[in-house]
């Protein structure tokens, strides 16, 4: 197991590992009715029946700089996008998108920037932070591809984690349950859940394919903040992506999320290249 090291802000990673780690959290994420298409200058993501952008979008997008060019491949994928009756939506990282000024284009199309994020990279093995250990009445579990019974069960006690801890509307509680349930039969995809008491409390979330861990959905009940769940977990998915042979693990934040960067940063990740750009079409251009 080697990190990544060299210098801020690419960590020694060549052009290809950056493309791979754009690309692998849409694979990451694909289930029956998502999936996930390679178009050569981009990656398209798309779900059947999930409407939201972030389920729909088109990633690893290296256009051309020529303004003819570019102005015709953004009205292919346009199309496309029509076709598939969604909003156009793509993710736009400096120094690695191109055009190199991708986002301005965008914006000139009506495109608005949703707020974007930091992709954070593991630089020290997780080992070398210690932790104290689970208080009596707390415990954590770790499930990879359960039985039925115990994926129904699991399943729905991770929806209402993730329910609460991101605010997810009620409407769409049932559905989850359905997304994870079909997310939990994948050996790839390994969930975390902490209890309090027998009662969940806070979770997170390993995809660990081709090389490298996606750390996802880490979060606390609002009830159950302030007690360092969220490290504890966080810290629990670095160590064993790490034991698991992997050397590229990764997690994606908020630019807002302040907090989340520090703790992510405590516990030896690094923010990997500028903020991304959420790039959604709001204003058409007539």
């Amino acid at each position: 197991m080697t990190l990544p090291g060299g210098p801020a802000p690419w960590f020694g990673l060549d052009e290809e590992t950056l493309r791979f780690l754009e690309v692998h959290p849409a694979r990451a994420i694909s289930i029956p009715g998502r999936g996930w298409r390679d178009l050569g200058d981009s990656v398209m993501l798309f779900s059947g029946s999930e409407r939201e952008p972030f389920f729909n979008r088109l990633t690893a997008v290296r256009w051309p700089d020529d303004p003819r060019a570019f102005d015709a491949r953004l009205e292919q994928a346009s199309s496309l996008f029509d076709a598939l009756d969604r909003r156009p939506y793509l993710w736009a990282i400096p120094g690695l998108s191109t055009p190199s000024d991708i986002v301005a284009r965008l914006s000139a199309n009506g495109f608005v920037d949703q707020g974007g994020g930091y992709d954070m990279i593991l630089l020290r093995d997780p080992a070398d932070t210690h932790l104290p250990g689970l208080p009596a009445q707390v415990t954590l579990e770790h499930w990879n591809c359960p039985d039925g019974a115990d994926r129904e069960r699991v399943a729905r006690d991770l929806a209402l984690v993730i329910g609460e801890s991101f605010q997810i509307p009620e409407g769409r509680r049932g559905g989850l349950v359905s997304e994870i349930d079909l997310t939990l039969q994948q050996p790839r995809f390994h969930a975390y859940l902490l209890r309090v008491d027998g009662e969940p409390a806070a979770t997170g979330e390993r995809y660990t394919f081709d090389g490298a861990s996606h750390l996802s959905s880490i979060g606390t009940r609002p009830s159950f903040r302030g007690r360092g769940y969220g490290r504890l977990i966080t810290h629990q998915l670095a160590v064993d992506s790490v034991a698991a042979g992997i050397d590229l693990v990764y997690l994606g934040v908020y630019a807002d999320n302040t907090p989340a960067i520090r703790l992510y940063e405590g516990l030896g990740f690094a923010i990997l290249g500028p903020r991304s750009s959420d790039m959604l079409l709001e204003h058409p251009r007539s």
